[in-house]
């Protein structure tokens, strides 16, 4: 059966031990980038581009024609000047068949680590049950690795309940071996299960995501399963790979 890993931050991965063996990755920063990513793509974003930061950002920015692109990002949960805040409630209005270039502290820098991996997926609360049960089909030789980001060199609390319920959701989807920390998640998880917004409220991030007036965000990142699709890396760019029945 394959093995389920958890790193509790983007600190702990390793790009080096990323290219041996067999890894899948599962990237997840649940306040807000892959909560971002994954709803940007459900509302018809054509593809989003993770970046290391603000600088390579506008770089990047240049070359695409005006009106193609959204420029959005964060630095330590603060927005940055001339970025769209990356809120998934925000930039939902203007995404539709534009390339959203995110610039965020900690998931897409994770993402851009993590790229080494045989694949690597977006994951949420939004689409934890569809990424679990395209997940069920890897092979039993192979190791998936589940990254949370963190929160700049520490554990994120809404990261690890997140990682929990896709933990959950995997158990649910088949059988796993699961290291430690991965039961460790799954059984938080599965201890809070109905104290989502009550954790993502009271988390470091969720406390500063209250200061800019982001409820709807806060709302939004614990809303179980409510989109199939499966975002995938790919060429630096993140598509979706597959919708599936949930």
């Amino acid at each position: 059966m394959a093995k389920i890993h958890l790193l509790v931050k983007k600190e702990d991965i390793s790009e080096e031990k990323i290219l041996e063996g067999n890894k899948v990755a599962v990237v997840l920063d649940i306040l807000l980038a892959t909560t971002t990513i994954v709803s940007a793509l459900k509302d018809g974003a054509k593809e989003v581009i993770p970046v290391l930061n603000s600088s390579e950002a506008s770089d990047l920015a240049e070359n695409f024609m005006p009106g193609t692109c959204l420029l959005a990002g964060e630095l330590d949960a603060k927005p940055i000047d001339g970025f769209l805040y990356p809120s998934p409630t925000l930039i939902r209005e203007n995404v539709k068949g534009k390339t959203l270039i995110l610039s965020t502290t900690n998931g897409t820098v994770a993402l851009r680590k993590a790229a080494s991996a045989k694949k690597v997926y977006v994951a949420s609360i939004l689409n934890n049950p569809a990424v679990a049960e395209t997940l069920a089909n890897v092979e039993e030789e192979q190791t998936v690795l589940i990254i949370c980001s963190g929160n700049s060199g520490e554990l994120s609390l809404e990261d690890f309940y997140g990682s929990g319920h896709l933990i959950d959701c995997l158990v649910k989807a088949g059988q796993h071996e699961l290291t430690d920390a991965a039961k460790a998640a799954m059984y938080f998880y599965r201890g809070q299960e109905h104290a989502g917004y009550e954790i993502f409220v009271n988390s470091y991030v969720g406390r500063l995501l209250e200061k800019y007036d982001q409820h709807p965000d806060l709302k939004l990142a614990v809303s179980k399963g409510i989109t199939s699709i499966v975002p995938i890396l790919k060429n630096g760019k993140v598509v979706i790979e597959t919708a599936c029945t949930v």
